[in-house]
């Protein structure tokens, strides 16, 4: 109520520097979805709605007194040509001529919207620095807004917002209520902020400092260095997706920066990569990096320096998806501890440094498959217990399952789950052996380090652990190794695995004696 009191008294004085021709069309009811007006000499004004829609507002022609009369009740425009109404959230940018007159103005409707880092709350509040990514539009100085409140109102930290062109806390000398207690320094120009960062950081003893837009090289390495200082940074960058970031020269600072490495001939061979391989340079600036999907889907990457190193060696990495309207609590799962019995001499060695997996603690997780036997998946989750629910819908799901021939089709169902950072493994056959590894991955399930638990420890599991123990033995020096006999779809899931690590593997012998032998 107090927000829609705050929205309804900014809104009156927008439309109170509005031409008289059109302020008779303008009201907080029609206003209430609106994004911004626009106003071009020769054209009748428009409003643009939320959804999409441009609705005219007359039918006269905006003329040049029109605009005088609007610039007149401003500010002067900054050097990025933007300025704003004091104690509102309101930014008019202007459009110039070649001669330097003002020919257009776009008024952007500034909001106060809560609710909007509900379901990040709980890594606002552990003092880590993270960093929003998002195409325009979706939200990321709404969040800036709502966290610097956050942080200075109820967890009592020093905030100081460094605001370029009065983005986050508003027009004027006073900041807006929307930031709460949180100090604001403005920018007299764009070019200015990574100066006034540092000095941010020199002269008022922030704990935390929130900056919008980071653009430039300097602006990136003005913020590792208060990183590197110890204090708290929430800030914002150009770039959709961390993938993206990544391969920006720019800022990829921002995220540990890339190198080009040369590997030794048997690092290249245990990676099974090319010898040439890009790796982060360094710690990134930002603990936690945030993809704004759309206004209610976040995906979040709470170890920066695992998902840049996952992306940069082509491994898959899975951010956690929350959404506006639902509530998450940190918690933290300490993994039972699991007596690991020391194998005989002679025997083969099937632990890998594996924990106890108990799937009835795992929460919940929503399935979809494309082109691949739902049959087949409903026994497995039937048989192995798997907390996992099939759902109908892409846009529902957590984790995505499809057949490979469509790896590279552009599918439209596929498309759309990338699009909403939805992990998606591949599966090469319709076999129950395939599905199962797939599924596993997926869930991310280890089994049980008790071999006579069938329901975890199958003999799949078992010839795949197989296979790795072997590949240990040879990069550790063994010439050859030959593993136990195994049916035909067990050998072929043995061989893609040793593949992987750039070793040789062979099927010797003949009908139930037939079996691998692997070599470098």
């Amino acid at each position: 109520m107090t927000s829609n009191l705050q929205f309804q008294n900014d809104v009156e004085k927008l439309i109170s520097i509005m031409p008289p021709k059109i302020t008779s069309s303008l009201g907080y009811d029609k206003l209430e979805d609106v994004i911004e007006i626009v106003l071009d000499i020769g054209r009748v004004p428009e409003i643009r709605h939320a959804g999409g829609k441009i609705e005219k507002i007359g039918s006269e022609l905006i003329t040049d007194e029109d605009i005088t009369f609007v610039t007149s009740h401003l500010q002067e425009f900054t050097h990025d040509n933007r300025s704003g109404i004091p104690g509102t959230l309101h930014r008019i940018s202007a459009i110039r001529n070649r001669q330097g007159k003002v020919v257009g103005l776009t008024c952007r409707i500034g909001r106060v919207v809560t609710g909007t880092i509900a379901c990040i709350k709980d890594i606002c509040t552990q003092g880590k620095s993270i960093l929003f990514l998002g195409p325009p539009g979706v939200g990321k100085t709404t969040k800036l807004r709502e966290i610097s409140r956050l942080v200075a109102d109820e967890l009592g930290k020093r905030v100081v917002v460094v605001d370029t062109s009065n983005e986050i806390a508003g027009d004027g000398d006073t900041p807006h209520p929307a930031v709460g207690s949180a100090r604001r320094m403005q920018v007299a120009q764009p070019e200015y902020q990574k100066d006034i960062m540092i000095e941010a950081v020199e002269n008022h003893t922030p704990e935390v400092i929130v900056v919008d837009e980071i653009g430039t090289e300097a602006e990136a390495q003005a913020a590792r260095t208060i990183a590197e200082r110890g204090v708290m940074l929430i800030a914002t960058a150009h770039g959709n997706s961390l993938e993206s970031l990544i391969k920006n020269p720019t800022l990829s600072d921002l995220v540990g920066g890339i190198q080009s490495v040369t590997l030794g001939d048997d690092e290249a061979k245990r990676r099974a990569s090319q010898k040439t391989v890009l790796e982060r340079e360094k710690q990134p600036t930002f603990d936690i990096v945030i993809e704004i999907i759309d206004r209610n889907t976040l995906a979040v990457y709470k170890n920066a320096s695992e998902a840049v190193d996952y992306i940069l060696r082509g491994w898959p990495i899975r951010p956690e998806l929350r959404k506006v309207d639902k509530e998450y609590v940190n918690k933290v799962e300490i993994p039972e501890p699991v007596e690991v019995k020391q194998p005989e001499e002679n025997q083969m060695n099937f632990s890998f440094s594996r924990q106890k997996y108990c799937e009835q603690n795992k929460p919940l997780k929503k399935l979809y498959l494309y082109a691949v036997s739902r049959t087949i998946v409903e026994k497995l989750i039937e048989r192995m217990d798997f907390n996992v629910e099939i759902t109908r819908n892409v846009d529902d799901a957590d984790i995505v399952i499809a057949h490979k021939n469509f790896a590279k089709g552009g599918a439209k169902i596929l498309n759309t789950a990338k699009e909403y950072r939805v992990q998606i493994f591949y599966v090469k056959t319709n076999s129950m052996a395939q599905i199962q590894k797939v599924l596993k991955d997926a869930l991310d399930i280890r089994p049980y380090d008790n071999p006579d638990t069938p329901d975890f420890c199958d003999e799949t599991e078992l010839a795949l652990d197989e296979a790795k123990q072997a590949v240990k033995q040879i990069m550790d020096g063994a010439a050859v190794i030959e593993l136990a006999p195994q049916n035909t779809q067990i050998r072929k899931l043995q061989h893609e695995l040793v593949e992987q690590y750039g070793l040789n593997s062979t099927s010797i012998g003949e009908g139930d004696d037939r079996h691998l032998r692997i070599s470098k």
